[in-house]
């Protein structure tokens, strides 16, 4: 049973740091792309951020320089270091991962991340 776990959002001012955290099982985790989505008030979500199991990562461009996603293959755990953030970071963000050849998605309930100025 596949199952991604986020926690590390919260309350912050504009500026500052946090870092999230998705803890995944169920899956041969460390040969499957991860993802971070977020979706903002009265938004559709997006993507954020990848990482396949190369390593290799890809961003959406109004996170650019400020958000770094990693994976620990150890723990079977996907971060995303968000820094410098902005109140339309403001979201709720979600830990993806989909299997690869298929329309299917698996997500984690979300962590809220409220970025206030």
């Amino acid at each position: 049973q596949v199952r991604l776990v986020e926690s590390g959002g919260g309350l912050v001012l504009a500026g500052g740091s946090l870092r999230l955290s998705c803890a995944a099982s169920g899956f041969n985790y460390r040969s499957n792309t991860m993802g971070w989505y977020r979706q903002g008030p009265e938004k559709q979500r997006e993507s954020v951020a990848t990482i396949n199991s190369s390593g290799n990562t890809n961003y959406v461009d109004s996170v650019k320089g400020r958000f770094t996603i990693s994976r620990d293959n150890a723990k079977n755990t996907v971060y995303l270091q968000m820094k410098s953030l902005k109140p339309e970071d403001t979201a709720v963000y979600y830990c993806n991962y989909k299997v690869p050849g298929t329309l299917v998605d698996y997500w984690g309930k979300g962590t809220l991340v409220t970025v206030s100025s």
